[in-house]
């Protein structure tokens, strides 16, 4: 996956850049691509890959050397694609010694809880995590910068990632090339305007109009004809005019328009897990998976039952053994994106809680 290089008259105006969702986030690219991204020729500190402007990354990846000075760490970080040199700040607990608070005040105050004690554990738990030896896994976010002509991070947050079984790399390996695939490599036009792809935004109205719907009638299951009708005011409002330099040709009937646009926009839903088939037959039913009580007590019930094992007592279950089990248990076709907005509806209503990234169990 290679950064793609753009030209000074390819870059977009600055204007526009917030318009794309990455530039607001910590991107999730491989230290290679970081690497090799363009600067901005309007604003230094800004990079582009692949017409996307980046100024924040968030890497995973081994310690292969270190530096120590007063106030900062230097890591190089290696996560099997290149070699990047992250720079950590020390925090100011972190440089303070224990002596700072008076022993005999905290015993006398707060009796058998020693709080000289508890201090000294936290810093020293701060330390273990923050000071990292060659070898060890290192999650930094934070923003990219060059520095003496070398491509270096300025780290915001830094920690040592305990790995043993290396269940937090698998899951880095397998979250960030899905990210490359639905997000980096996608080109996105910047638009000032709404009014861009006429399709784009007939598409992006109906996908949120039927959102709405859901949510505002708390929709549990539908036939796509029970919610045909919601786009009509859409494809009937669309001129029907051929350009000027082309004969009329006979086109899709507004019906057909209709029947196309809310089959594409039942297919993002579903890519979205937004909604699922629990059964696939000829009487073509969804279910809105957030709404489907039957899927998320299944979901809990299979948190519950499971987390009880000896191998999964100490951190929960994992998301892929959850999804397995609920395929097995409710229906084959409930898809991980469904999943994981059922596991996020369960932990914000404290059914369940999250020991990790990927890692789910019960109170």
């Amino acid at each position: 996956m290679q950064a793609s290089a753009i030209g000074p008259a390819e870059e977009p105006s600055s204007i526009l850049w917030g318009l794309d969702p990455i530039f607001s986030a910590f991107a999730r690219l491989y230290v290679r691509d970081i690497l090799q991204m363009t600067e901005s020729t309007q604003v230094p500190g800004i990079y582009f890959y692949n017409s996307h402007p980046i100024n924040k990354v968030d890497i995973l990846g081994t310690v292969v050397y270190k530096r120590e000075r007063d106030d900062f760490f230097c890591y190089g970080v290696d996560d099997g694609t290149g070699v990047i040199n992250c720079l950590c700040w020390k925090s100011d607990a972190f440089k303070e010694e224990d002596h700072s608070v008076r022993e005999k005040h905290s015993v006398e105050a707060y009796g058998n809880f020693n709080l000289v004690t508890e201090l000294r554990k936290l810093r020293q738990a701060q330390k273990e995590r923050s000071c990292l030896d060659i070898g060890e896994v290192l999650r930094v976010r934070g923003w990219v910068k060059t520095s003496r002509q070398q491509r270096e991070i300025m780290g915001s947050t830094y920690y040592k990632v305990n790995d043993p079984v290396m269940a937090v790399q698998i899951a880095w390996m397998m979250e960030v090339p899905r990210l490359y695939r639905e997000c980096y490599n996608k080109t996105i036009q910047l638009n000032p305007t709404a009014t861009g792809d006429s399709s784009v935004s007939m598409f992006s109205k109906a996908t949120n109009i039927i959102k709405d719907f859901f949510k505002q009638k708390m929709v549990t299951r539908f036939r796509p004809y029970d919610i045909q009708d919601l786009l009509q005011p859409l494809v009937f409002s669309q001129p029907q005019k051929a350009p000027e330099d082309q004969q009329p040709v006979a086109g899709l009937s507004a019906c057909q328009q209709l029947h196309q646009l809310l089959k594409k926009v039942l297919e993002d839903l579903q890519n979205e897990g937004v909604i699922y088939r629990r059964v696939k037959s000829q009487d073509e039913v969804y279910d809105v998976t957030v709404q489907d009580k039957d899927l998320l007590l299944a979901v809990k019930d299979v948190i519950s039952q499971d987390s009880k094992r000896e191998k999964h007592a100490e951190k929960g279950c994992h998301i892929l053994h959850i999804l397995s089990a609920v395929r097995q248990r409710h229906s084959l076709n409930v898809s991980r994106a469904a999943l994981e907005l059922v596991l996020k509806s369960l932990e914000c209503s404290s059914d369940i809680v999250s020991t990790s990234d990927s890692h789910y169990t019960v109170f």
